[in-house]
């Protein structure tokens, strides 16, 4: 998908800490179920987008990866109003939002990419090598490809407007929590998932995915 060799690195790398963060955590001791899912999903979304950024990537079969984002979107929106605690219904909705926000959006890139081709008539668990819907660009290009419809064009403007806003509320967040860190207990901070470091995770994956859908447009 990207042209580009220096930003196809640069991206892969920004995509690795999630990927490497959430493997991380996953395997981490003494969390429960909900949480290891949490971060499995997030580790196998930054796998995935590694693999968006490399012509390798587009040989990838369609389905099972709209089938799994589009699950990790009803996971997190589901189990929101199980995650309340001491933070109330409203505050665990909206610190759902954002998991919920960048799993539709990876489900939508990879559907928008396959919609077109399945109306053509080729099979619909076909990989996304042909990138149909979307234009082939000239080799000076920063993207080798971009979409060609004006609805998806609007739409992955405002997944990226709104994906950059999570990448800039978590790293605020990140940066309130580095700011407070010596407040928190390390042997709880690792228990709980409390600490900077997963808000900058997350803020990366949020900046790594608006870049993606602005070099669609």
């Amino acid at each position: 998908m990207i042209a580009a060799s220096g930003l196809r690195w640069l991206l892969s790398a920004v995509f690795a800490v999630p990927l490497l963060h959430g493997l991380w955590s996953a395997a981490a001791h003494g969390r429960t179920v909900a949480p290891r899912v949490d971060h499995a999903l997030h580790a196998v979304m930054g796998l995935f987008m590694i693999a968006m950024v490399w012509p390798w990537g587009m040989d990838l079969p369609s389905d099972p990866q709209i089938v799994l984002f589009t699950a990790g979107a009803l996971w997190f929106a589901c189990t929101a109003p199980l995650r309340v605690g001491s933070a109330g219904r409203a505050r665990a909705a909206l610190a759902a939002l954002p998991h919920v926000l960048m799993m539709g959006a990876m489900a939508w890139m990879v559907a928008v990419m396959d919609s077109d081709d399945m109306a053509a008539g080729h099979g619909g668990g076909s990989g996304m090598g042909d990138m149909p819907g979307m234009h082939m660009a000239g080799s000076s290009a920063t993207a080798a490809m971009s979409l060609t419809g004006t609805g998806q064009r609007l739409t992955a403007v405002l997944l990226a407007v709104l994906l950059a806003a999570v990448a800039l509320r978590e790293l605020t967040r990140a940066f309130d929590l580095a700011r407070t860190a010596p407040a928190v207990e390390p042997a709880a901070a690792g228990r709980n998932g409390v600490g900077a470091l997963g808000p900058a995770c997350h803020a990366a994956m949020g900046l790594g995915m608006a870049v993606m859908f602005v070099l669609l447009v």
